[in-house]
Formats: structure tokens, C-alpha cells, sequence
């Protein structure tokens, strides 16, 4: 859930808003008002955003902010893929070569983040990268992503594939 990113932007017009609300805060009334009409009724709900989201303190343009996200959910799914961190992201040259790093990095982040706002980290459940872009993405490579959520100290997570093709044996300690 996000504003628009790509296209020709400048050709968008949202007449709801008067230009003084930022979009996130747009967003997060979105998701309170989101919410607030599911609250009692049992439904569990997630949201998938950004990676980004989980080192970036601004909205990354699109009106997504972990802490404006975090309170409405009962799950927050970064999409934390190592290929999506662009050149030079925390040192490294190219991110997808790191998948262990790149994971244990922003989801600890993410994890203070959550505490630091009185939210369970536990609602944050990364999507993990099982296919070959900006590296090739072998079993080894899935794991350390397991591991880096692992050892961030969160307790699930959930894996991509657009193909729907996974790793064989990536998966076979778990």
C-alpha cells in the first residue's frame, strides 16, 4: 500500500487533500480508519511494504513509515529483498551479494524501531528473496536470510518467488 512511484507522477492529482497533509500521514489515516472497520470483527490483517522502510526515517516519497504502519496491522511485511538495496546501501557495493547482512541489518532496525513505539517487533515478518536478481541466489544465500531474521530476533518470515520456484533445499532445516 503506497502512493504511486513510477509514471509520470507529475500527471497525478489527488483532490482529497489540500497539499498541507504529508502523504504519510495520509496513509496512516488510512490504515487507522482501515482498522478501526476490521477491529472487532477477527480478522487478522498485514501490510506489505518497502525494505527500505526499515532504515529510512522519511516516507521514501511514497507515504510509507514504519511507525504510521505498525500500530494498524497485525502483521508488517517489509519487503526486505537484498536486490531492492541499491549500490552502496550500508557499504556494500552491491547488497544482493549480501543477503545475511542485508537482512540481519534492516530487520534489527526494524525491531528497535517497533520497541521504540511500544509495538510487539513480533508483528514484523520480513518477505525473503528466493530469486536471481542482482545475484544468483543459491540455497546457501536463502538460509543466511533465515538466519539474519533469526537472528534479529523475529520468528517468522515469508518467502518470494515470482515464479513461484524455489531453492531445493533451501528450505530443508526448517
Amino acid at each position: 500500500v503506497r502512493f504511486p512511484s513510477d509514471g509520470k507522477i507529475s500527471d497525478i492529482a489527488y483532490p482529497n487533500t489540500d497539499g498541507t497533509t504529508s502523504r504519510a500521514d495520509i496513509m496512516e489515516a488510512f490504515f487507522k480508519d482501515l482498522h478501526e472497520s476490521v477491529k472487532d470483527t477477527g480478522m487478522v490483517t498485514s501490510a506489505d511494504l518497502f525494505g527500505l522502510v526499515t532504515t529510512s526515517t522519511d516516507d521514501l516519497g511514497i507515504g510509507q513509515v514504519l511507525e504510521k504502519t505498525l500500530p494498524y496491522f497485525d502483521y508488517v511485511c517489509p519487503m526486505v529483498y537484498p536486490s531492492h538495496f541499491g549500490s552502496g546501501w550500508n557499504g556494500f557495493k552491491n547488497p544482493a551479494d549480501h543477503p545475511y547482512e542485508v537482512i540481519k541489518i534492516s530487520m534489527t532496525k526494524a525491531v528497535e524501531r517497533a520497541k521504540a513505539i511500544g509495538q510487539d517487533p513480533l508483528k514484523l515478518r520480513p518477505w525473503l528473496q528466493d530469486f536471481n536478481i542482482g545475484a544468483t541466489y543459491t540455497a546457501e544465500m536463502v538460509k543466511a536470510q533465515i538466519k539474519g531474521t533469526y537472528d534479529s530476533g523475529l520468528n517468522s518470515w515469508l518467502m518470494w518467488s515470482a515464479a513461484n520456484t524455489y531453492t531445493r533445499g533451501a528450505l530443508a532445516n526448517e
